[in-house]
């Protein structure tokens, strides 16, 4: 009980971290660019930030102190000399000394106080200067920056009146720590330019290698493919060529096999029939010649299903003539077949192979139910068909399995009678060389629903 009560915390810990985790991922980027990018700029940001804070802060620690210092040092100079001598002469002989040496203007204005409320100090300037005017002045002041642009007006109560001191901004104020902030912005978004064009030229061979599989994948051809780019993609790209070769060697082979045999099979089957035909009539003959028309059906089934694995080209096909073709087939048979679908759904298709696959699900459609329906539509991207039908259904447990070769049951729909088992096969055979996926559920008419989801 101990160990188990003190797991608990344990997993609440792991679970909060995993979803911490998965919190912080929904804001990173999704694709490799956007990671790439961030991977190499956001060090040189935060490099960036750590030096500008640091240059920002000893520049108003150095720079900023020293000229605020310097104006009321030199304040307070002009503040004793007056002190020291208040005649008028020698007032006029500071004031005029003052205005030659200094950029300050000076004046004295005799019996006018300072009011009683001062403005507050806004600003890291001026709270600066404000420190500056108490230690080296040590009298009241006020501070006014509005009274004229990039001049700063300084009033220091004296005895005999206030001294209005106008000091140009520049002799308290130095731009370089915004050209320097300037500077590395621009560095920054220079560095951002280059990185971007160096990444979409590293990640180009990756999409041209994610395009190539996704085409294989499909079912399409892969022309103009090279491999480039880094040593790494260098070696996907040669390892999905050497995949490409060995899942169109083993196609071929296979077509090759299924082919050959099928058609040797044909020459003994016919001898065979034709040695039935001359034992005559009776119960034994008819099933000798109901065995001989079911080999002959599994025969076609195989040369069907090489012929699904065949070197038809993909081309564009107008989807919704190959639906129509394919219904007006089964309605020949004798199958009730409704039809709705869009007008002129065009897509990479192999023609004959889709015609294939639609005609083999009708037949077994009609084999088993009387009506049967055809929908198709665009979905999300894809194009979703429909055949459903009113007939018993297969159990969902066993939907799975009919798409294995020659499986059947026997008390169920899948039961082909004259067929070789091969049907679910080659339909899913062929949604899945295009890209696509079939899937089996229970029809809104009380039969089986077929799905097949294809890529446009």
């Amino acid at each position: 009980m101990t160990a188990q009560a003190a797991s608990g915390p344990a997993r609440r810990a792991r679970s909060d971290r995993r979803n911490r985790q998965r919190g912080l991922k929904r804001f990173l980027p999704r694709t490799l660019f956007g990671r790439s990018i961030l991977i190499i700029v956001t060090p040189v940001i935060l490099a960036q930030a750590v030096a500008t804070w640091i240059f920002y802060d000893r520049h108003w620690d150095t720079v900023t102190n020293r000229l605020a210092f310097g104006v009321a040092g030199d304040i307070a100079m002009v503040i004793a000399m007056l002190e020291h001598n208040p005649t008028p002469e020698g007032r006029e002989w500071v004031l005029a000394t003052t205005a030659r040496s200094t950029d300050l203007i000076v004046t004295l204005e005799p019996g006018t106080p300072l009011p009683e409320t001062k403005p507050p100090l806004r600003g890291l300037l001026e709270r600066t200067l404000g420190k500056a005017l108490e230690e080296r002045v040590g009298r009241p002041f006020a501070i006014n920056t509005r009274v004229a642009r990039e001049w700063y007006e300084i009033r220091v109560q004296m005895a005999e009146g206030t001294l209005s001191v106008m000091s140009p901004e520049r002799r308290l104020f130095t731009p370089t720590s915004y050209i320097f902030i300037l500077w590395m912005i621009g560095s920054a978004a220079v560095l951002f330019a280059v990185a971007i064009v160096f990444m979409r030229n590293q990640i180009r061979p990756i999409k041209r290698l994610a395009a190539a599989a996704d085409a294989l994948g499909k079912g399409r051809d892969v022309v103009n493919f090279k491999m480039e780019g880094a040593t790494e993609v260098r070696q996907a790209a040669a390892a999905f060529l050497q995949m490409r070769e060995r899942i169109q060697r083993q196609i071929t082979q296979r077509t090759e096999m299924l082919a050959g045999v099928s058609h040797d099979l044909r020459t003994p089957l016919t001898r065979m029939r034709l040695a039935i035909d001359m034992l005559g009539e009776g119960p034994e003959v008819e099933e000798l010649m109901t065995d001989v028309s079911e080999m002959e059906a599994m025969i076609e089934g195989y040369l069907a299903f090489a012929r699904g694995e065949g070197t038809e080209a993909v081309q564009p096909a107008d989807l919704t003539r190959i639906l129509n073709e394919a219904a007006a087939g089964a309605r020949r048979d004798g199958t009730e077949v409704h039809l709705s679908v869009e007008p002129s759904m065009t897509l990479p298709l192999r023609p004959n192979a889709m015609r294939r696959c639609i005609a083999n699900l009708l037949v077994n459609a009609g084999r088993h139910a009387t009506t049967a329906w055809i929908s198709a539509s665009r979905q999300d991207g894809m194009i979703e068909i429909l055949v459903d039908d009113d007939g018993p259904g297969i159990p969902a447990n066993m939907r799975e399995e009919v798409f294995k070769p020659f499986f059947r049951l026997d008390s169920s729909r899948n039961r082909e009678t004259g067929g070789s088992g091969l049907g679910m096969t080659i339909a899913r055979d062929v949604v899945r060389s295009h890209g696509g996926d079939i899937t089996l559920d229970d029809s809104p008419f009380g039969g089986l629903r077929v799905v097949i989801r294809l890529p446009v």
